[in-house]
C-alpha cells in the first residue's frame, strides 16, 4: 500500500476525466445557476472549482482548490455579479494540483478580457508551449489550457471570436471549451467531439454543460448537443452557430463516457448512459457466462452493468458492497495495520448477501489491478465461496492522450499480462472482459474513440518532452 491509501483506492483502478464545464448567458442569477450546475458536474473533477462572471465590461473571478460546496458560499457568489458566467471543476491531467492551475483562466489583453474553461487535453501542448516560450511568452501555469490564452493574444485577427477560432485552429486533441468575454459566451467542441457538451434553455437564459443532468437541477430544458467542430456564440442579442475548422472530421466521442465517466442519468448523443451500461452488462453475461449465486456491483459506476448482467444471466442481484460517500481527499491511516484500509474507506461488504455464495463481482475497468485485488480479497474475507470478476469493458491496454488521467502503458496491467495472469494476481476464481466488438454493439455502433482498448488513436500526439522546471509560488 502506498503512503496515501485514499488515492491508492480512488485512483489505481479507475480513470478520471479532466473536468466539467458550465455556462450561462442572460440570467440575473448567472453565478448561482453556475454554482448549481457545477455541483451537478462534481463527479467530473474534485481538485478545484471556479466561476467567472461578466458585469459592466469587466470579468469577475473566484476559484479555489476543493469541492464546489467548499469553494463557494453566499458571500462569494454575491460578489460574482452579472448576467453571463462560466464555471469549471477540475481533475488534473495536464499540470499538477495547485491553485495556479485552477480554472477558469482569466486574462486581459489587447482586445479586452477573456476567461477560459477547458475540458480535454491538447495533444500538441508540449510543442506549442516550447514554440511560444522561444518566442517570448511567459507562462504562469503548468496546464495545457494556458497555451490557448497565448495563441489568442498573438493572433492578428480583428475580433475576439475570430482570434479564438484562429487559436483553436492551432491546437490538436480533445476540447470542449467555454470562453467568457464582457460581450459574449462562446462554447466550442473539437472536430472529433471527444468530450461531451450540451446546450439548454431556461425561461430567460441559454445554458451549457458537460452533461445534461446539470440542466435538470436548475430547471432548464435540454435543447441539443453542441456538434463536433461547432462554435456557438451567445450575446445579449441572440445566438449564432459557426463551424470554424477547416475540414469536417469523423466523430470520435470517448466511449468511456458511457462506461464510467458520465452520470448514469445523462443522455449523450441521444443515448441513455444508464441503458448503455445495462446493455454492456447484458453483453458481458452473454460473452463471459459463469455459474454463480449472486451478482454484486462495485458501486457506483458498476451498478447498471451488474443489473444488466444479473438480468441476462438470471442470477439474483445484491448490493453486496456498500459505498461510503463521505471520503475526503486525505485520510490518516492508523499506525496499527488494518487490512485493505484504503479500500475499506470507500467500500464495505454486506456479509449476509455474500457469505457462503458464489459471487460475481461486476466492475467497469481494471487499470493497475491493485484495487481489484483488494476488493476480491475483501469479498472472500466476508465469506464468499467463489469470487468471479467481470469487467463491462475490454482490457485497458493503452494510455489516453485526450483528457483522461491514465498511467503509462507499462503500468497498465492488461498491456503486458493475459487475463489468466491478471486473474491469478487479483486472486479471483475467474476473470472475464467484454470484447471490443461487444462494447461497440452494446453502445450503438460507430463514431467512438476506443484508443485505450484498441490502441487506435484518432489524433496524433506529441511524445512527452523534457520535464519542465515546476514553478513554486509562495503565499498563494
Amino acid at each position: 500500500m502506498n503512503d496515501h491509501p485514499e488515492t491508492d483506492f480512488l485512483d489505481d483502478d479507475h480513470f478520471h476525466d479532466q473536468c466539467g464545464i458550465f455556462g450561462v448567458v442572460g440570467s440575473a442569477e448567472a453565478s448561482n445557476l453556475t454554482y448549481l450546475g457545477l455541483h451537478a458536474l462534481q463527479h467530473r473533477g474534485q481538485e478545484s472549482a471556479g466561476i467567472a462572471t461578466a458585469d459592466q465590461g469587466r470579468l469577475l473571478l473566484h476559484r479555489e482548490l476543493g469541492l464546489v460546496r467548499d469553494v463557494f458560499d453566499e458571500t462569494s457568489l454575491k460578489k460574482l455579479t452579472g448576467h453571463k458566467a462560466i464555471g469549471h471543476v477540475r481533475y488534473s491531467t495536464a499540470g499538477e494540483t495547485h491553485i495556479k492551475n485552477a480554472q477558469p483562466l482569466a486574462v486581459d489583453y489587447e482586445l479586452g478580457s477573456v476567461a477560459v474553461a477547458h475540458n480535454g487535453n491538447f495533444t500538441n501542448y508540449e510543442e506549442l508551449r516550447t514554440r511560444l516560450e522561444s518566442e517570448g511568452s511567459i507562462f504562469a501555469t503548468t496546464t495545457d489550457s494556458e497555451v490557448l490564452v497565448h495563441l489568442i493574444a498573438r493572433s492578428r485577427q480583428l475580433t475576439q471570436v475570430d482570434r479564438i477560432a484562429d487559436a483553436l485552429s492551432e491546437v490538436r486533441g480533445a476540447f470542449s471549451i467555454m470562453f467568457l468575454t464582457p460581450e459574449q459566451v462562446i462554447a466550442v467542441r473539437d472536430p472529433h467531439g471527444f468530450r461531451p457538451l450540451s446546450m439548454g434553455r431556461t425561461k430567460d437564459a441559454y445554458v451549457f454543460a458537460s452533461e445534461p443532468p446539470a440542466f435538470d437541477l436548475i430547471g432548464a430544458e435540454y435543447l441539443r448537443d453542441i456538434e463536433p467542430g461547432e462554435m456557438v456564440i451567445v450575446t445579449d442579442e441572440g445566438l449564432e452557430s459557426r463551424y470554424p475548422f477547416a475540414s469536417k472530421q469523423e466523430r470520435k466521442m470517448c466511449i468511456f463516457e458511457y462506461i464510467y465517466f458520465a452520470r448514469p442519468d445523462s443522455n449523450l448523443s441521444g443515448i441513455s448512459v444508464y441503458e448503455a451500461r445495462k446493455e454492456l452488462g447484458r453483453a458481458l453475461a452473454a460473452e463471459c457466462p459463469v455459474e454463480a449465486d449472486v451478482v454484486v456491483p462495485v458501486p457506483d459506476s458498476g451498478v447498471p452493468a451488474a443489473l444488466g448482467f444479473a438480468h441476462a444471466a438470471n442470477i439474483p442481484f445484491e448490493l453486496g458492497l456498500i459505498r461510503s460517500h463521505y471520503v475526503g481527499r486525505t485520510f490518516i491511516e492508523p499506525q496499527s495495520s488494518i487490512r485493505h484500509f484504503g479500500v475499506r474507506l470507500k467500500l464495505n461488504p454486506v456479509r449476509a448477501a455474500i457469505q457462503g455464495k458464489r459471487v460475481v463481482v461486476v466492475d467497469d475497468s481494471i487499470v493497475r489491478g491493485t484495487t481489484s485485488r483488494k476488493i476480491v480479497k475483501m469479498v472472500r474475507d466476508a465469506g464468499a465461496r467463489e469470487v468471479h470478476l467481470r469487467i463491462s469493458a475490454p482490457p485497458t491496454r493503452w494510455p489516453c492522450f485526450y483528457g483522461i488521467d491514465t498511467p503509462s502503458r507499462s503500468e497498465l496491467i492488461a498491456s503486458n499480462h493475459s487475463p489468466e495472469e491478471i486473474a491469478r494476481y487479483i486472486t479471483c476464481d475467474s476473470l472475464g472482459y467484454l470484447s471490443i466488438e461487444g462494447m461497440h454493439k452494446a453502445i450503438g455502433g460507430k463514431g467512438y474513440c476506443d484508443a485505450c482498448f484498441s490502441g487506435n488513436y484518432p489524433v496524433a500526439f506529441s511524445q512527452p518532452g523534457h520535464t519542465r522546471r515546476q514553478l513554486t509560488l509562495i503565499g498563494v
